[in-house]
């Protein structure tokens, strides 16, 4: 349950905060914190569970978010276009003339930002061992190196891991300065929204909750489920993470590196920050972080065909992915952001004034940490409750 001190419910919001309550009742669906803000207002920061074995969730406690971090880039991403910096439509080796090589000088930073670069492929990526792919600099001279898979031109193919170390080298090069430096420049710090990390700062790694159960496809090893997958028509999923991949995710030092597809640590509450200001007409706290029209341009949808890895349609926006609020195909998509890996996510809900972040190290059911409902059931809610507020 959850420890009252200190957390934030807006009576509007009760039965939202009972729905998260009841995610975490017992020891083993280990913690979360989720956070809900309306046209700019906080109305719910709660938190409840465990981070550690015996350790409760606490008010600080921030967790690894997967793909959640996805969004989070993105966003910078767009701060920079707004200024000025970056051209969707320009090739992404203006900016970066060594992603050119091997017939990629036509790859414009539109489509890698709707997974259309044709570099979803991790495995076999780095000879040697996994904890070469701690090697942020390696990792992407690789990826500016490699040739591109055909399908790019047809269709989205998602960047699992390898979105986060285009989108950080883009910065990088239109900044002139660490990744982690602009992001903390331009949005943790001005939103007050300082847990959006992705190399942790060593005072605050004693936060870090547990993540738990150990990576596994469908109850199998992670490399065992990934050679399964492999002969199947699931092969290009497989292909997005290296050989050792459920070690590399077990390991501190991936608090080391810059993965921004992979390794962000958050709290729910500075998710729902910086999505309250998307979904707020790209302001907060007096704070402007993006105009208005520029979250209509990032927003609109650029694909919507089966994606090559996922093998089913995801519909892609520039760096985020529609969230659906109701089962029905025929309602339009209201909201968006990104999820992770194990349930995890942040989204804006403009049409309600209405943003959302959740972490949880729990991953996903019993069987798989692929991901569950949890977040599903929690933004429609949240959604509805938002509409007749």
């Amino acid at each position: 349950m959850t420890d009252s001190a200190a957390q934030l419910v807006d009576r509007r919001f009760a039965r939202l905060v009972a729905e998260f309550d009841r995610l975490f009742r017992r020891p083993s669906d280990g913690g979360g914190a989720l956070a809900v803000y309306l046209h700019g207002k906080p109305v719910v920061d709660v938190w409840a569970g465990f981070a550690h074995s015996g350790v409760p969730w606490a008010q600080d406690t921030v967790a690894m978010a997967f793909s959640t971090g996805k969004g989070v880039a993105s966003t910078l991403v767009h701060r920079l276009a707004e200024r000025g910096l970056i051209d969707y439509d320009e090739p992404l080796a203006a900016y970066w003339p060594e992603f050119a090589a091997a017939g990629k000088d036509r790859i414009t930073v539109r489509a890698m930002l709707s997974h259309r670069a044709g570099l979803h492929r991790l495995r076999g990526l780095l000879p040697g061992p996994v904890e070469r792919f701690f090697d942020d600099a390696a990792v992407t001279a690789a990826l500016a190196a490699a040739a591109p898979d055909p399908r790019h031109k047809v269709t989205s193919g998602y960047h699992g891991i390898t979105y986060g170390h285009l989108a950080a080298e883009l910065v990088r090069r239109v900044t002139g300065t660490d990744f982690t430096d602009a992001l903390r420049t331009e949005i943790a710090q001005p939103l007050a929204a300082e847990e959006l990390w992705f190399r942790v700062p060593e005072s605050a790694r004693g936060r870090i909750a547990t993540n738990f159960p150990r990576l596994t496809v469908a109850g199998m090893s992670w490399e065992r489920g990934s050679r399964l997958m492999a002969r199947t028509r699931f092969a290009a999923a497989a292909d997005t993470t290296p050989v050792g991949f459920a070690e590399l995710v077990a390991d501190s030092r991936l608090h080391n590196s810059v993965m921004p597809g992979l390794n962000g640590v958050f709290s729910a509450r500075a998710l729902a920050r910086m999505y309250g200001a998307l979904a707020n007409g790209g302001q907060l706290d007096g704070y402007h972080l993006l105009r208005p029209d520029t979250i209509e341009q990032m927003t609109r949808r650029q694909v919507f065909t089966p994606d090559y890895v996922l093998a089913f349609r995801i519909p892609w926006a520039l760096g985020y992915h529609g969230v659906p609020m109701k089962p029905s195909k025929a309602d339009p998509i209201s909201a968006f952001g990104h999820f992770g890996l194990g349930g995890s996510g942040g989204f804006a809900d403009p049409a309600t004034g209405m943003s959302l972040g959740f972490v949880t190290n729990r991953l996903g059911s019993k069987l798989t940490p692929l991901g569950d409902a949890r977040l599903a059931r929690l933004g429609a809610l949240a959604h509805n409750l938002a509409r007749a507020a």
